[in-house]
């Protein structure tokens, strides 16, 4: 039985594509080897190297500079939030507290930090005066907004401004919920998560304060 053979013009044709991808390869390749290698930053959450924390300067409620060295030798929790927070700020911090008194060791084992990812509305006395509710003693932080960006992206700490016509000022802030705990050297250890339970948060409470 005969086969056809492919007509010349055919022939060309195939040639043509098949130089025409090798060509594109080339180029392909040649654009990959031209481009800058990727420099990470060590402050981007996700980079090579990348450590939950470092030190930081922001306002106390007192208006004065607290700066994390005043941490120093001591584990610590950390929560950034707002004070017009509805539900999930009052309920974290009073929960932290409620943790700390069940250590049995003193408020001043476990330092509570909060910072303020709202510093437009949340000035020092009007976060002096929201702690107060809480009956314990608990650091509130705020600063201008990109001391408090930078802090909060350097604890891997999302947060945004959403309008909401309801709200005071017109907007709400959503934020990470999760608590961060350090240890005494101020690395990151653990977190807890809102919809932990007491048990498992207490133990890792209680480990970071042996």
């Amino acid at each position: 039985m005969d086969t056809e053979t492919p007509a010349p013009n055919n022939l060309r044709r195939l040639r043509w594509l098949l130089w025409a991808l090798v060509l594109v390869a080339v180029g392909v390749f040649a654009f990959l080897l031209s481009r800058p290698t990727i420099q990470w930053s060590r402050t981007e959450p996700g980079s090579p190297g990348f450590t939950i924390g470092g030190p930081f300067t922001l306002t106390g409620t007192d208006g004065k500079p607290f700066s994390s060295t005043a941490l120093a030798g001591k584990p610590y929790a950390v929560f950034f939030g707002f004070t017009h927070c509805p539900d999930v700020c009052p309920n974290t911090l009073g929960r932290l507290a409620k943790l700390r008194r069940q250590l049995g060791k003193g408020d001043a084992a476990l330092p509570i930090v909060f910072v303020s990812v709202d510093p437009a509305r949340d000035t020092p006395k009007v976060i002096g005066d929201y702690l107060h509710l809480f009956g314990a003693p608990i650091i509130g932080l705020t600063g201008s907004e990109a001391q408090v960006a930078d802090v909060a992206k350097r604890h891997a700490v999302y947060f945004a401004k959403v309008p909401d016509k309801d709200a005071p000022g017109g907007y709400t802030m959503d934020h990470s919920s999760q608590v961060l705990l350090f240890d005494r050297e101020g690395r990151f250890v653990s977190t807890i998560a809102m919809e932990e339970g007491d048990a498992p948060a207490l133990a890792k409470l209680q480990r970071i304060t042996s």
